[in-house]
């Protein structure tokens, strides 16, 4: 059985991005009038990609750290042909995408699906980009599944119509296409140089470019990392996210969550690959200006949570200030940092998207066309005041206002709402007992020993204090603001309807949650499986060995024997 099921694992890398390209595809044959059938399908397809990429991570956990799956879908030798590749670090990724996938359409077949066409095709698609971008390893193939992402992302901002989405979605588009530019000059320049567009050939090829090629073997990673950097999320580079995101419609934002990530594992691969310690003249270059565009995106985020009351916006901002702790983390290049970053950027990501729905049904409440829970009837100057046959007897303990002290019920609604908003805001400021103060833990224990290390450095020695500050001070600016926006939602309204949320739109908060409390339930695995990540990213010999030893299948004639060779 176990020799069946390692025999399988090479050929559930290319799943990801066959499941969702056909289901779209079949999706766009039924038409408009089969919805509920497109929905069945979406949920259906949505949930077998989330149990493939459990399948996937699961094999590469166990195959130790050097575990690494290629797949060659036109079956050319390396670096000729298409290569997709399954390690660690795409594993857990693929499987972040298909937990936020499962969740946001799950939340959307509630009402939102139904607010403009062809959104579940769209859904597909943008999962097949996102699967695409975490499994390829190739240049080319890496541009092709970002546009496909992106051009799905651009039908789905602008699902639910109105001018607000489509001013917003035109920026996008626009801010989008220039970075896709950049990555088109820059992938050109690195061919040009290095005659390869494979990832691990090319991270052969860097150590031995001659010296008057290294400065153009520079500029066209720079211009490279530029583009990944605009989807990331960077700053100066990250006008248009807030928003874009705060504008989608509920379930399309917290899709969104994870294309920041995406923006930031584009990086962390090339430049863990391309320029790792053993890449000569050219090893770690452009790590000191990671650190400090990290960074900057990261006091840009704590400022724009601190700095704003609508909610879809700080929110927005949340996601800014993730991407920023993740890229000043990475760019110390050492593994203890790196997989502190990675845990963190686990729990960030699944918070926000909690959190982008969650704002969704808080924003409902104020539109509810529901019987209040409370009922103005006289003196409108004190705001409201409760009906007669609701006034309490005489002997109640009362407030100024004539409310009882005691005795209120809290609607279950909005129960759920507050509970789930205060354990994202603890999530996301960091605080404990939940993953986002575990992940920064790590990470300050990992910068207190690079400060012991390097202290003699004042360069490294100044960026390593400055992460450290910003780390807790963007914690305190979070909780400030978040704080302040859950009294002013939950505690100052009176008055206001309790909405009528469905289990359909509950479930996904609570899953995405309850994962968010997993992480620290099961912090140790967890952390040791993003420090067999990090390893293995800072030191990328047995990816490259991997890939570039692979071969291409026999023919059949020839050797009577299908499989592929691993």
């Amino acid at each position: 059985m176990k020799a069946w099921v390692d025999s399988l694992m090479p050929h559930l890398v290319i799943a990801p991005i066959l499941l969702p390209m056909a289901t779209a595809a079949l999706m766009l044959l039924l038409g408009d009038a089969r919805r509920p059938l497109k929905r069945t399908l979406n949920v259906l397809a949505c949930a077998l990609n989330l149990a493939v990429a459990v399948a996937l991570l699961a094999w590469v956990a166990r195959s130790g750290t050097q575990a690494v799956s290629v797949y060659l879908p036109g079956n050319w030798p390396v670096p000729y042909g298409i290569v997709l590749v399954a390690d660690h670090l795409s594993a857990m990724m693929l499987l972040l995408a298909g937990v936020l996938g499962l969740a946001s359409v799950s939340y959307a077949s509630a009402r939102w699906d139904r607010a403009g066409v062809h959104f579940h095709p769209l859904f597909q698609m943008q999962l097949m980009g996102l699967n695409g971008a975490f499994l390829t390893g190739d240049l080319f193939n890496l541009f092709v599944f970002f546009e496909i992402m992106l051009t799905a992302s651009y039908g789905l901002l602008l699902h639910g119509g109105g001018w607000t989405r489509v001013k917003a979605g035109l920026h996008y588009i626009a801010v989008n296409l220039l970075a896709s530019t950049l990555f088109l000059i820059g992938v050109a320049i690195l061919y040009g140089v290095t005659g390869t567009l494979n990832m691990a050939d090319m991270a052969i090829m860097v150590p031995s470019i001659a010296p008057e090629d290294r400065g153009l073997l520079h500029a066209g990673a720079a211009i490279l990392a530029i583009a990944f950097l605009v989807k990331a999320g960077a700053w100066p580079l990250n006008f248009w996210l807030a928003p874009a995101y705060s504008a989608a419609v509920a379930p399309v934002a917290g899709l969104f969550a994870i294309m920041t990530k995406l923006g930031v594992y584009a990086v962390l691969r090339l430049w863990t690959l391309l320029f790792a310690p053993d890449a000569g003249v050219s090893a770690q270059f452009g790590g000191s200006a990671l650190v400090w565009t990290g960074l900057a995106t990261l006091a840009a985020g704590a400022i724009g949570v601190a700095a704003t009351h609508n909610l879809g916006r700080m929110v927005a901002a949340c996601t800014v200030m993730s991407s920023g702790t993740v890229l000043a983390a990475i760019g110390f290049g050492r593994p203890d940092i790196t997989a502190g970053a990675l845990y963190y950027a686990l729990g960030s990501t699944l918070a926000v998207s909690a959190l982008f729905l969650i704002v969704e049904l808080i924003d409902r409440s104020r539109e509810a066309d529901e019987t209040p829970f409370y009922v103005s009837e006289v003196e409108p100057d004190e705001g409201f005041a409760y009906p007669v046959d609701l006034l309490p007897p005489p002997d109640v303990n009362l407030d100024d206002e004539q409310a009882p002290l005691i005795g209120q019920a809290i609607p279950a609604a909005m129960a759920f709402l507050g509970l789930a908003f205060i354990a994202c805001a603890i999530t996301l400021a960091g605080l404990p007992p939940l993953s986002g103060f575990v992940g920064k833990v790590v990470m300050l224990t990992g910068l207190l020993g690079a400060a012991e290390v390097d202290g003699q450095a004042a360069q490294v020695a100044t960026s390593i204090w400055a992460l450290m500050a910003l780390l807790i001070g963007a914690g305190l600016f979070t909780t400030i603001a978040l704080s302040r926006a859950g009294v002013r939602t939950f505690w100052a309204p009176r008055g206001r309807p309790v909405p009528r949320l469905r289990v359909i739109e509950t479930a996904p908060v609570a899953l995405l949650l309850l994962l968010v409390g997993a992480l620290v339930w099961q912090a140790d695995a967890v952390l040791r499986y993003a420090q067999v990540t990090a390893r293995g990213l800072h030191a990328p010999a047995g990816y490259i060995g991997h890939v570039v030893s692979t071969q291409p299948r026999p023919s059949p004639n020839a050797s009577g024997q299908g499989g592929l060779r691993r």
